[in-house]
């Protein structure tokens, strides 16, 4: 399995991290007014401060309230194309908050 190799998650700044009370490998809710996704965190100096980045290609897996559980980042973007034709889903704004603090991906 893919998932194994290369896991779904969110990639964000270890000061942004930290503001958030969050660690590498906490569950995270990435949300913002269209959807919300819940996956791993990866804490790394390789994203720009203020800045996230979320692999694309996750199975939309909706619970029962709706929110993803696997990392579909389609569901934080707006299905539209831009006035010049391209598409609009590369970059969104979101939040991220700890899931729980108790919670690894394994």
């Amino acid at each position: 399995m893919l998932g194994r190799v290369d896991r779904d998650d969110i990639w964000m700044h270890p000061a942004d991290a930290e503001a958030r009370h969050i660690a590498d490998g906490d569950l995270v809710r990435v949300f913002n007014d269209r959807g919300t996704v819940v996956l791993p965190a990866r804490v790394t100096d390789r994203m720009a401060r203020g800045a996230v980045s979320i692999k694309e290609g996750a199975w939309f897996t909706p619970d029962g309230e709706g929110t993803d559980t696997r990392g579909c980042a389609n569901v934080l973007t707006d299905d539209r194309s831009a006035p010049c034709g391209a598409t609009t889903y590369n970059t969104n704004q979101v939040d991220v908050a700890p899931l729980r603090k108790d919670a690894v991906w394994a």
